[in-house]
């Protein structure tokens, strides 16, 4: 038909024709109430979502690869014509608008306003026996984590399973972290909120040290800020993420520190560089090892890393959009070990 239609539950219906940019939206009770009158009885979830597609003549429906085998079983079986695409679904998704856009740098100003509170904190906080203490109390990760979502709800944004991890904590790159934070230790602060009101998320990480870093944990940290900057360097419209994660691999590797198994864990850099960023917390395109081409209006993370045992870890993100001719840097906030 060219035109959209939604199905949606009685609590959404409103919210539906308000919002949605749809030709027309369904009340999935009222459906139901009008199979069960020509039927004479009451209808499944599958029932009425064939019915829904059959008031609407559609024949065959493109769902994206995930979509559940328990619905796709029994609506095949029901005489619909099921493709699936693999990949993103709504490509328009991949290539933002100003709006967008704007709606992620108004998201990554609420982290930084967070991210700035708890580096406050810890700068405010009293070194005892390496350990951090905060208004007479010790500091941990939980009580920054705390400190975090309360500035990201102040700025209408909601985080979840934020990163404050500390010491031995910080070599996984995705441990939360808990207990007290410790002096001349890297801490890793990994904020991923969403804007209540856009619906869009930020994607930031610092690491930090209150305190002394090590000589050894200061070169690392030059190590991965000098990774960053190659991909600041090396990103535009036209290139392919493999080549500025490998260069980032190679230049690291050259730097002297490996990536590999190594005690019974993986160390050094063994995740990826990046990955886009939107109503999705990760989204394609992967700056990775895979075969994705950057395009202009792209919004992508530049997170590379470092991890060891003994040591910890090192982790510094920042969001740019992708131009034609390099990248703009969507992130304000100054990359800085010790505080």
């Amino acid at each position: 038909h060219g035109k959209q239609y939604i199905l949606v539950s009685d609590l959404e219906i409103d919210r539906a024709k308000k919002e949605g940019s749809v030709h027309a939206a369904f009340s999935s009770s009222r459906l139901a109430a009008e199979y069960k009158q020509k039927h004479k009885k009451a209808c499944s979830f599958i029932e009425l979502v064939f019915y829904f597609l059959e008031k609407l003549g559609v024949k065959s429906v493109l769902v994206p690869g995930n979509f559940p085998v328990q619905y796709y079983a029994p609506l095949r079986h029901a005489g619909l014509r099921i493709q699936y695409k693999n990949g993103i679904f709504f490509e328009k998704r991949l290539i933002k608008n100003r709006s967008e856009i704007a709606a992620i740098t108004q998201a990554l100003r609420a982290t930084e306003k967070a991210a700035h509170e708890a580096i406050r904190t810890l700068k405010h906080s009293v070194i005892r026996k390496n350990k951090l203490y905060f208004s007479g109390k010790v500091l941990t990760s939980e009580t920054l984590r705390t400190i975090i979502h309360r500035t990201l709800l102040e700025n209408g944004c909601t985080g979840e399973h934020t990163i404050v991890s500390c010491g031995h904590h910080s070599i996984d790159p995705h441990g939360q972290g808990s207990g007290p934070l410790y002096a001349h230790r890297p801490i890793i602060m990994d904020i991923f909120p969403r804007s209540e009101k856009t619906l869009y998320y930020a994607d930031f990480t610092r690491t930090v040290v209150r305190g002394k870093a090590s000589p050894q944990l200061q070169k690392i940290y030059a190590a991965v800020k000098e990774g960053q900057d190659i991909a600041f360097k090396m990103i535009r419209h036209g290139m392919a993420g493999k080549k500025i994660h490998e260069a980032i691999q190679a230049r690291l590797t050259q730097r002297g520190f490996k990536t590999g198994l190594k005690d019974g864990r993986m160390q050094g850099f063994f995740h990826s560089t990046g990955h886009g960023l939107g109503l999705d917390i990760h989204e394609p395109p992967r700056i990775s090892v895979g075969e994705e081409v950057l395009k202009a209006g792209q919004v992508v993370t530049v997170e590379p890393g470092l991890y060891y045992k003994g040591v910890g870890g090192v982790r510094l993100e920042d969001v740019v959009v992708v131009t034609k001719t390099g990248c703009k840097n969507l992130t304000k906030f100054p990359r800085q070990l010790e505080i």
